[in-house]
């Protein structure tokens, strides 16, 4: 197994020229936005100046409507500022797991994995589901999304934590009422610019015969990879493709991105013991809580933001939740 230290330094030159390039671009393109917006409120502002030396009601609601279209793309613009991580432009990996309380969890994993590709359809990212965990009587037991977009780590790493659900029980006789929490952990995607050092004798390959969906060749053949990365106790499993090599290739890919993601908790583990805050990571910590009984409510913990339209969150509208989360990250 090959790792990204060992390539030539021709290919390693290339991959950081390329993305050297991808920066130039970028920093070009946002540069060329904000200088066409300031140039279209400039004109808007002298267009609107005559016509009301004119009186010209017809010329005014048209500037009325520019107006608003640029506090509009000014918004827009004015979010996208709050994307100041290193990563925060990529692409994201999501998994999802279950917690104790077995179908209650897994039912709720499984609304969560419904909640979020909801969320990358409206924001028009590419979701691909690389590993699915079937629960024993319902929803799931584990899942993993790719998110191939702009910013999409940069939104998705709000939803990073523990998520609780209280409502009424559709697998209790007595439909009692029940609490039930799923774990999210949000990594970025890497590509090969980013030096990831994964020796081979520090990773452990098993193949096994993929379950739940995928049609039968994967329950024929071995297909599902599951790696792991002795140092760090990382467990990755891939077994959606039909291919086993497919399956290692995205394994691998979520490895890397699992390992930056390490490396970027560690420095916030450290920044915030320097700055004297208790750390505490764990199940023990919700972010956010879904209540659907006895009333409606969905409360982030970190931002205090509430909404009482729970349908809407749990159809993916979780725009409200990811700007509270960026705004809170302002000045820390």
């Amino acid at each position: 197994m090959e790792h990204a230290t060992a390539q030539p330094d021709f290919w390693s030159d290339n991959a950081a020229a390329q993305k050297a390039m991808r920066e130039l671009t970028a920093l070009k393109d946002e540069t060329t936005t904000w200088r066409t917006l300031a140039n279209r409120a400039r004109d808007a502002a002298d267009m609107h100046e005559l016509a009301l030396a004119e009186n010209h009601a017809e010329l005014i609601a048209e500037i009325e409507r520019e107006a608003t279209a640029l506090e509009a793309q000014l918004a827009t613009l004015e979010f996208n500022l709050l994307f100041a991580g290193e990563y925060d432009h990529n692409g994201a990996i999501l998994s999802l797991h279950a917690g104790a309380g077995g179908t209650e969890s897994q039912d709720w994993a499984a609304m969560l994995l419904r909640m979020f590709l909801r969320y990358g359809d409206a924001k028009e990212y590419r979701t691909e589901i690389l590993e699915e965990m079937e629960g024993d009587e319902a929803g799931i037991k584990s899942a993993t999304i790719q998110f191939t977009g702009e910013y999409a780590y940069g939104r998705l790493k709000a939803e990073r934590g523990v998520h609780r659900l209280v409502r009424l029980s559709p697998f209790d006789a007595n439909h009692r009422r029940h609490t039930s929490f799923a774990l999210v952990e949000v990594y970025p995607e890497i590509d090969d610019s980013v030096q990831i050092e994964i020796k081979p004798e520090d990773i452990k390959i098993d193949i096994y015969h993929a379950s739940g969906h995928g049609g039968q060749n994967v329950q024929k053949v071995a297909t599902a990879v599951r790696l792991t990365h002795t140092p760090t106790g990382i467990i990755v499993t891939c077994q959606n493709e039909r291919s086993q090599l497919q399956n290692k290739d995205n394994a691998l890919r979520v490895l890397r991105s699992r390992l930056v993601e390490l490396e970027i908790e560690k420095k916030e583990q450290e920044r915030l013991r320097l700055k004297g805050h208790h750390v505490e990571a764990g199940w023990g910590n919700q972010i956010r809580s879904y209540v659907l009984h006895p009333y409606q409510m969905v409360k982030d913990h970190r931002t205090e933001y509430e909404t009482a339209r729970t349908d809407l969150v749990l159809d993916g509208d979780l725009d409200a939740f990811v700007e509270a989360y960026l705004k809170s990250l302002v000045g820390q």
